[in-house]
């Protein structure tokens, strides 16, 4: 997939993170997965918003804030605080990390209701639901459980069928139970709000065919349409935590209605808050600006197919493209507190620099929705062999013959060699903008493996033994330290910390890829200092204790 156009706005999203608890490593591996991309863009001078939020409505935060003792919007914000400190630690560059519970939301999510509105395309239905009369509400799906009104299975929750599959609504299930106080529920109308995702199915299916979505990605989404798409039900009873529809008292916007358009709230009050021009502006459907988000496959028909669809009804603009990533898994094992396998982003950087996991997860990221697995001895041997032993060895092996030289790289190199690291700049692009990230890295090795092969063939350190070799050794060294500048670059995407360091070994910071095209001659360097260290057994056995006690 070619790079956004450099004269078009671009904006980039991940996935909010839910508000009612603190994030774990596998919030990151999409935060990460955006953020390279993201990098990458800019290090080729393409300006772009990244924008993120914290998801802040629904029961759930209402029942964690309860629980807590706490009101909502003070729980929220804590949560948004912590989930700032934690993706800043792992240097992931949002330029806004805002709240859907916002002024900006609220707004945005009334004006995109009422445009549907008045386009036809919301329509008001009686429906029967679940309600707990001990804990006074109605409840969602994943607040029943009951015996599957098509195979019998035991303990299903309210909307679909984990032995066989099955989609059903909660009130067909079998001596449902609340999951909240453990009663059984009774059946309660209601009239709701829906959204007409019927009328918009052909819509829908020609932006999906027309857009670059992974096959696999596709592939799913057109078993939605195999059924039929069918209206939404973008409405929910009080008591809910959320914003109240116009026009309809004690009825609420479903968090899942509000929650992509606090994209939108999150670039409005960026924007805002730099004198820049209005989200609505950038948003518009009649202008060239290019979307993309980065979501999990959890929710891939919430921005697959819903998302794109409210955005159709409103006048702006359908997302570029959705690109879609799978679970993250410890150690071969599902994530989860309760089974003691679970690693929280605090945990991991109170223990290891952010730049170890970064370039481990990175070197697992692909294109695919498969589920990728942190295994802790593999995640060891690969920091230790990749980062330390090939990458930060090149600088390290030549800095001292530079030393004897006042730390000055000589105006002669192997400019042969240095052009073939050149030449692979396009192609390690092109990789990173397909998110094919694990090819990149594997080919970014490959350079690494290569200049620690030519600095062995040279043999520096038996050449300095004679003095009549000084030119021709601080020729390899020069060569050696352009090099790892090379590489240097192209790894300041993934692990930006190092990279960091490594520019002020170099004495030069790199804010574009161009920027390398020529290399560093008759150039003063800093003295050498360790760049990276080796991941120690002692530091693994720490990060393994705090996963395993969740």
């Amino acid at each position: 997939m070619p790079l956004p156009e450099k004269n078009n706005r671009v904006i980039v999203t991940s996935a909010l993170p839910y508000a009612n608890g603190d994030l774990h490593i596998g919030h990151l591996l999409e935060h990460l997965q955006t953020d390279i991309w993201v990098r990458l863009l800019r290090a080729n001078n393409i300006t772009c918003h990244y924008v993120c939020a914290s998801d802040a409505h629904g029961t759930p935060i209402m029942l964690k804030a309860r629980e807590l003792e706490t009101e909502p919007e003070k729980m929220v914000e804590e949560f948004r605080s912590s989930h700032i400190r934690d993706l800043r630690s792992f240097n992931i560059s949002h330029d806004n990390f805002y709240t859907t519970h916002s002024d900006e939301n609220k707004y945005f999510s009334e004006l995109i209701y009422i445009r549907a509105k008045e386009s036809g395309f919301i329509e008001n239905k009686q429906i029967d639901q679940l309600y707990d009369e001990k804990a006074g509400l109605f409840l969602s799906d994943r607040y029943v459980k009951g015996t599957c009104p098509k195979c019998s299975a035991e303990n299903q929750y309210g909307d679909n069928c984990e032995v066989c599959g099955a989609k059903y609504e909660a009130a067909e299930l079998i001596n449902p139970v609340s999951t909240i106080s453990g009663e059984k529920p009774k059946v309660k109308t209601s009239e709701h709000v829906f959204f007409k995702l019927s009328k918009l199915e052909s819509n829908v299916a020609n932006w999906m065919r027309a857009t670059p979505l992974q096959d696999a990605v596709k592939n799913k989404l057109e078993e939605w349409f195999q059924q039929g798409l069918k209206d939404w039900d973008i409405s929910r009873d009080s008591p809910y935590f959320g914003f109240e529809i116009p026009d309809m008292p004690d009825k609420y916007f479903y968090v899942w209605l509000d929650a992509p358009i606090g994209y939108i709230a999150s670039l409005e009050n960026y924007l805002r808050s730099n004198d820049k021009e209005s989200a609505e502006e950038i948003w518009s459907e009649n202008v060239n600006t290019e979307i993309y988000h980065f979501i999990g496959k959890d929710i891939m028909n919430f921005h697959a197919l819903f998302w794109p669809a409210l955005l159709e009804t409103s006048n702006f603009k359908k997302p570029s493209n959705v690109f879609v990533h799978g679970f993250l898994s410890l150690n071969g094992a599902k994530m989860s507190k309760s089974r003691g396998n679970f690693l929280s982003m605090k945990d991991f950087i109170e223990i290891l620099d952010a730049d170890y996991i970064r370039y481990y997860l990175a070197s697992k990221l692909s294109p695919s929705i498969d589920d990728i697995d942190l295994n802790y001895d593999d995640f060891q041997k690969k920091v230790n062999s990749d980062l330390v032993g090939k990458f930060v060895n090149i600088a390290s092996r030549s800095a001292g013959f530079l030393k004897k030289n006042d730390n000055q790289i000589g105006n002669n190199i192997d400019n042969v060699f240095y052009e073939k690291f050149i030449s692979s700049k396009k192609e390690i692009t092109n990789l990173f903008a397909d998110l094919e990230y694990s090819k990149a890295i594997k080919e970014i090795m490959k350079l690494a493996d290569s200049a620690n092969t030519y600095v062995d063939e040279k043999k520096p350190w038996i050449l300095a033994k004679d003095e009549k070799n000084k030119e021709e050794v601080i020729k390899i060294a020069s060569t050696t330290v352009n090099l790892f500048r090379v590489i240097n670059a192209y790894l300041k995407i993934v692990i930006p910390d190092t990279c960091s360091k490594g520019e002020s070994f170099l004495n030069e910071i790199i804010s574009s890829i161009d920027d390398i095209d020529d290399p560093l001659t008759d150039h003063k360097l800093n003295s050498f200092s360790p760049i990276l260290h080796r991941l120690d057994d002692e530091k693994l056995e720490a990060l393994i204790q705090r996963g395993s006690n969740g």
